[in-house]
């Protein structure tokens, strides 16, 4: 475990450091050529910004003794679900037709909090549901379950820290959900996902703008961090890899 998690900081602060330097050119060349307007949608759309974090798990899989003929990360990410034909997920890893390993990757950042984070968390959700349900009904594997990972970078910013009002005209929502802002949203949401095994492990991280672009981040919860999960995601790699 050592080897695969030497200097594992500096290789997420890598992938940090991607992700806003990939957004930074995507929202210049939407500058560019006029349509600057869909800036902040690149937040939502521009899968590219995550790459860095998807090669970094690709080289813990590998490590961990899986071939990298076996995983997919740029195409035939396609799998059945239950309540639709297919999901396309952001890695897989498959060998002698079993899916051992699904990870999603995905990012929010400002201005639009609000929506996003309903957005964000009714796929997660519903995904989720979607494979679990497709693997019970024998869509793939009959001896080996899956490993399903969900990692979430958040802007650290003033808006994403304040506290949110919540809505309660008829109930009182769970009090952990009160005064809340959407980073505690989110880390309560990664928790809960764990918790309640809809997925095997998930990691959560902010980072802003300003620091960001240098490869700073922060873990906000001690049992959603990068190491955890890679630990967890390596530990299943190794056992089918």
């Amino acid at each position: 475990m050592n080897i695969e998690l030497n200097n594992i900081q500096k290789r997420v602060s890598g992938a940090v450091r991607h992700f806003w330097q990939t957004r930074r050119a995507q929202s210049t060349k939407q500058k560019a050529s006029g349509r600057s307007d869909q800036g902040a949608r690149s937040a939502v759309t521009g899968g590219a910004q995550m790459n860095g974090f998807i090669e970094l798990l690709t080289t813990l899989i590998c490590k961990a003794g899986v071939e990298e003929a076996n995983i997919s990360r740029k195409k035939a990410l396609e799998l059945p679900g239950y309540f639709r034909p297919e999901k396309q997920w952001d890695l897989l890893v498959v060998k002698d037709d079993q899916l051992i390993i699904v990870v999603e990757v995905k990012s929010q950042t400002g201005p639009s909090f609000g929506n996003n984070f309903n957005n964000r968390t009714e796929e997660a959700m519903g995904s989720a549901l979607d494979l679990w349900t497709a693997y019970r009904e024998g869509a793939f594997n009959k001896t080996v379950r899956p490993w399903l990972g969900y990692l979430f970078l958040l802007e650290d910013c003033t808006k994403s820290n304040s506290p949110v009002r919540v809505k309660e005209p008829h109930f009182e929502v769970f009090p952990e959900f009160k005064n809340a802002s959407y980073r505690k949203r989110y880390e309560i949401f990664c928790q809960k996902l764990v918790r309640e095994r809809h997925y095997s492990a998930t990691c959560f991280m902010t980072s802003s703008q300003e620091t960001g672009i240098k490869g700073v981040y922060k873990e906000p919860a001690e049992d959603l961090t990068f190491p955890i999960f890679a630990k967890s995601l390596i530990s299943h790699a190794r056992a089918y890899g």
